[in-house]
């Protein structure tokens, strides 16, 4: 392993997504194709949890979200609120950069139909569990669908039925096995291409949810 929270390039904990991984990498030698990176803030107060890279997006790139129809929503959305600045342009070089924020994902190498299957969502859990243990001013968590949602709250050693996931739900975490302090976490509908193009989720929806984590930092910075 390359850091007990990032994978090594070559990660061999999953043989169907290292396989993929190969012939993405033959396919595509100009690309990333590689354990996609966490990207932000090194000590952050809100952290953005999605699924898996895609794979013409952050396969490509190397950073979350970026390339894909997905980081359309999200990173403006991070800008309007003060957790990012720059301009989004769906390329790595493009100068954007995270305030007091971070984005990981549950899974780090990109899946087949973008579907990690369960052994693959355990197999890389460890590095979501390095990842926040070394997050020490974190204070609001936001979780993209369902798979982050559970995966994250296993990462922590809770139990996700005692957590619905639901749409701008808001769980209050307490300090347990991986939360050295309480944290907030808001779930939200994945930002996805076809979650938007439904309908399931509007631009309103998710400014809704990025504001909820504005307004749980602050409230946390002043009662420091």
């Amino acid at each position: 392993m390359a850091s007990c929270t990032s994978p090594d390039k070559n990660c061999p904990l999953c043989p169907r997504l290292a396989q993929f991984r190969e012939e993405n990498r033959r396919a595509f030698p100009d690309k990333f194709n590689a354990p996609v990176p966490s990207f932000g803030d090194k000590a952050p107060a809100l952290l953005v949890v999605g699924l898996a890279p895609g794979l013409r997006g952050a396969n490509f790139t190397g950073r979350p979200f970026t390339g894909d129809y997905a980081g359309d929503l999200l990173y403006p959305t991070l800008v309007k609120y003060g957790f990012a600045k720059g301009t989004f342009d769906r390329r790595i070089d493009d100068g954007l950069t995270l305030i007091d924020a971070r984005i990981t994902n549950a899974v780090r190498c990109v899946p087949p139909q973008n579907k990690p299957v369960g052994a693959e969502i355990n197999a890389c859990r460890p590095f979501l569990t390095a990842e926040f243990a070394s997050l020490d001013n974190l204070s609001a968590v936001i979780a993209l669908g369902t798979i982050a949602h559970n995966s994250l709250l296993r990462a922590l050693g809770l139990k996700a039925t005692a957590y619905k996931f639901g749409h701008a739900n808001i769980h209050a975490l307490r300090p347990e096995k991986g939360l050295k302090h309480p944290v907030t976490l808001i779930d939200s509908y994945h930002c996805s291409r076809y979650n938007v193009n439904t309908g399931r989720l509007t631009t309103q929806m998710f400014e809704d949810v990025v504001q909820k984590a504005r307004e749980t930092v602050d409230a946390a910075r002043k009662a420091a």
